[in-house]
This record gives structure tokens, sequence and C-alpha cells, in this order.
């Protein structure tokens, strides 16, 4: 069993704090705009277009994420205080949202900066996003969120207890998920590299979403509920968000044979 009191702030001065999560989000990015950078330069992009995707697909992360979590987990209350969607420091952010704002941001990256296959480019930051995801489930462990439901240390010695919330031994399921994500991630970045020339397009980020989505589903199990109406569902909120996105993703990957697209 382990005993974690991680203090969320890796450094506090003053007014300005820095925190593990905050990191885990920026280092998500860097990493990916990286590794998107080095494809879409040799694909003819410049420096400044590269740059502008990245501007229009973190902004498409925190609007879709903040908007997610607030029409899917908490609608009543934030259409009764429809300012304090613009409170994004106050915590809040849905994943699920935070990948249809990626799709939406990559969209009008393609529609108003520079013209290319949009499949094409979901392809290329697939792998990178879904292991950003990896990234910020760690930023949740470090801020002892998104819990695990409880469990016997006796039978699952790997327990954490979240010593700022109670003393409950619970799964780890911030590290379940993320161990899930960077596989699925791991898996693309190697087929991506192997095969982006020959496979079709939307195959890739059709991995990511099916992968993704369909480990995520299976994660819910091992979690807390995260608001209250969700104790009355079947599936918690996490998990019906996550069927259409697989189904997106089956149908992405089987395009050719669904829709007899050849490119």
């Amino acid at each position: 069993m382990i005993n974690w009191n991680v203090d969320p702030e890796l450094i506090s001065l003053g007014p300005i704090s820095i925190r593990y999560y905050s990191l885990a989000f920026i280092a998500g990015f860097f990493f990916g705009e990286r590794y998107v950078s080095r494809y879409m330069q040799k694909k003819g992009f410049t420096k400044d277009e590269v740059g502008k995707l990245f501007v229009h697909m973190l902004t498409g992360t925190i609007v879709g994420a903040r908007l997610g979590h607030c029409l899917f987990y908490e609608p009543g209350y934030y259409f009764s205080n429809p300012l304090k969607i613009l409170y994004v420091w106050e915590g809040g952010l849905a994943s699920h949202g935070g990948f249809l704002g990626v799709m939406i941001g990559v969209w009008l990256f393609n529609r108003n900066v520079k013209k290319i296959d949009y499949l094409w480019l979901l392809d290329l930051v697939a792998a990178p996003s879904l292991i950003t995801g990896a990234y910020i489930r760690l930023g949740n462990l470090m801020n002892s969120e998104i819990l695990g439901h409880p469990v016997d240390p006796d039978k699952i010695p790997w327990a954490f207890v979240f010593e700022r919330v109670d003393n409950i031994p619970r799964h780890p399921a911030q590290l379940y998920e993320s161990f899930g994500y960077l596989i699925v991630s791991l898996i693309v970045f190697y087929l991506y590299k192997k095969y982006h020339e020959i496979w079709p397009k939307g195959r890739f980020v059709g991995i990511i979403l099916l992968g993704g989505m369909s480990w995520r589903f299976f994660t819910e199990f091992f979690k807390d509920n995260q608001v209250a109406f969700e104790n009355e569902m079947v599936l918690n909120m996490g998990q019906v968000l996550s069927i259409p996105m697989a189904i997106i993703g089956i149908l992405l990957i089987f395009r050719q044979q669904v829709f007899g697209k050849k490119s």
C-alpha cells in the first residue's frame, strides 16, 4: 500500500504557483510539437504554420475540455452561473471534450491557415494527443483527483491512500488510465513511422480513438463517479461518451470497406 500525500504545487512564489498538472499539460504539447513539426516540415509546412497549428490545437483542447465538463458533468450549475465557465483555474476539464477540441482545432487550421488533407493531419496528431492524455492523468495523480474505488489492500497491494482526501485505500485509477493511453500511443507511433505512407488516411486516428476510448471505458469500472447523477446510471458519463468515439474509430479504421474510400 502506498500513502500518497504529494503537494500538487511544485513551486510557489507568492501569488504565482507552478503545479505538476500544468507541467504535465505543457510537456505533452511540447513533445507533441517536436514530433509533429518533423513530419510537417517534410511536407512543406513552415515553422510558423506548425506554430499556428499548435495554437489551434491548444485552444481547442482547453475550450473543448472546459465545455465538455460544463455541459456533460455539471450543466445545471454552469447554466445558472455562465460566467463560471471561464474560471478554468477552478478545475473541471473533460478529456472527451479535449479530444473533440483537438479535432475542431485541426479542422479550423486546415480551413483558415493552410489547406491539406484533414485526415492526414488528424493521423499525424493523434498519437501525440493521446500521450498528452497520459501525462495529464499523471497530473491528476499529483492532484489527488479522479479517484479509484476503495479496495482491500491485502488483495490489491499497490493500492493508494490519498491522504489529502481521506484514509481509504483505493485503486490508482489515474495510473491505470495513463498506462493504457501510453501503450496505445506507443503502438500508433510505431505504426505511423512504418506505414504512414501506405495505409489509408484516417486509420491511425481511428486506432487511437478505438484503443484510447475502449481503455477509458474499461478503467471507468475502477473509478468513483465524478458527479452524483452518475450513481443512477448503468454506465457512467465517461463510458457513455467513450462509446460513440470508439465507434467513430472503428469506422475510420475500416473506412475503405465501409465507404469505399481509397485515400
